[in-house]
């Protein structure tokens, strides 16, 4: 799907890289290939991971709180981010003739999740935009088996495919990995503006949108750059779940220092006077409530990424009767 001929090349029209591949070449995610002018997923059906998880861990906190959520990927990636904690599977393979992975057919993977009790479907590690077309036929039988399906997405995706994929998407968790083009280009090979528009379509097309933004200590931790992304999601909608990672060191970063308390709290601090309502500090090892924006009665009571209560009527705050974006099963 999404490319088109161009003498003996194709250009793949997935992603904003817009990669021109020559005859037997891949493109820069490593898995589509240019065969006789035709554009192939190679890793179509190869899972890489696959695992039972907590919703939260994706992390989507307002969109089925408590349930479980059968998480998949292949291999690849079409962004090359330096602190990458997946990057085994999404960029190591990329010297391989033979994309590692083990047959799982669409049918299958919705069997499996209904066998567990899943409420969703998860298409998530690595991302999915360049397993798209595996993604999409599993979610078109996930949908008729009612089951939900989420992204776990870097956002850089063309308008044609989150066209074709909304009306089988329920929810999505974007990474604002930064806020300017320079950091794009240089930490991830890729660039801010096309992220921005996905996340606009995405949420335009009613796509439940959460967003996630890792803080890396002498990258994209000024204030400066946190208030920006703050107040690009503030200005979509100040419901917008945002929750804020740390950083710890990993892959090509492994000499950067790990995110303090600090500049969390800091980050936690900015989105709160851009008005964000619910703002999660990711990945510290405590828990994470989420309170209500109005009275701070706690709504959902978590331990790490297990829901111990949810407290609300009709998705309004017992206390004040504040209405939630919470998106409940």
């Amino acid at each position: 799907m999404f490319y088109q001929k161009k003498g003996d090349s194709v250009q793949c029209l997935l992603c904003p890289q817009a990669c021109l591949i020559p005859p037997n070449k891949r493109g820069l995610c490593g898995v589509r290939e240019n065969r006789e002018k035709k554009l192939y997923s190679l890793n179509f059906g190869k899972v890489a991971s696959l695992n039972l998880d907590p919703i939260e861990k994706k992390p989507l906190f307002h969109f089925l709180p408590g349930s479980y959520s059968l998480s998949l990927a292949t291999v690849g990636c079409n962004l090359s981010c330096s602190f990458c904690q997946n990057w085994e599977i999404s960029q190591a393979y990329k010297k391989e003739k033979v994309l590692p992975g083990k047959k799982i057919m669409p049918e299958e993977i919705v069997d499996l999740a209904l066998k567990h009790n899943c409420q969703s479907i998860s298409y998530t590690y690595t991302e999915p935009t360049i397993f798209f077309e595996y993604a999409y036929q599993i979610s078109r039988i996930a949908h008729q088996k009612n089951l939900k399906n989420v992204f776990v997405s870097n956002g850089f995706i063309n308008p044609g495919p989150i066209e074709t994929i909304s009306p089988h998407l329920d929810a999505i968790n974007i990474d604002l990995k930064g806020f300017s083009e320079d950091y794009y280009k240089k930490i991830c090979q890729g660039s801010l503006q096309p992220i921005l528009n996905a996340v606009e379509n995405y949420y335009k097309n009613k796509i439940f949108v959460e967003i996630t933004s890792l803080i890396v200590p002498g990258h994209n931790d000024s204030e400066r750059m946190i208030r920006k992304m703050a107040k690009f999601i503030a200005g979509l909608d100040k419901n917008i779940p945002w929750h804020i990672s740390a950083f710890h060191p990993c892959h090509k970063m492994k000499n950067t220092p790990s995110t303090d308390v600090e500049t969390i709290e800091k980050a936690r601090e900015i989105g709160r006077q851009e008005g964000i309502k619910y703002i999660y500090a990711g990945n510290r090892g405590e828990s994470d409530n989420t309170l209500c924006p109005s009275c701070k009665k706690v709504l959902i009571e978590r331990s790490r990424f297990a829901v111990r209560r949810i407290n609300t009527k009709n998705n309004l705050c017992p206390e004040c009767s504040e209405k939630t974006n919470l998106v409940l099963g």
